[in-house]
């Protein structure tokens, strides 16, 4: 699986089910690492649940796209190998 452009991604979209700890994991990882993202919540809405499922082929949150790569069902040590950045917060 290739990883996402680690320097400055375009795009960052996160599908979460509200009550997923480790979608609440994959959101303070952003977070932390100041990186923008956009969240779906595929639980109330019907059209995220289906494109999540398209990308992902599954139905287990979360499922994070960054410009076309896609990592789906994953906890925070997951995303940090897959993203390869363990740099600081650039939000400061």
């Amino acid at each position: 699986m290739k990883e996402p452009n680690q320097g400055h991604p375009t795009r960052v979209r996160l599908f979460i089910k509200p009550h997923c700890g480790w979608c609440r994991q994959a959101m303070a990882w952003l977070d932390r690492k100041g990186i923008a993202y956009e969240t779906l919540d595929v639980t109330s809405d019907p059209k995220a649940w289906d494109e999540m499922l398209a990308l992902s082929g599954q139905t287990l949150a979360p499922v994070i796209e960054v410009d076309g790569q896609v990592l789906a069902d994953f906890g925070e040590a997951e995303l940090s190998r897959w993203w390869k950045w363990d740099a600081p917060s650039r939000a400061s």
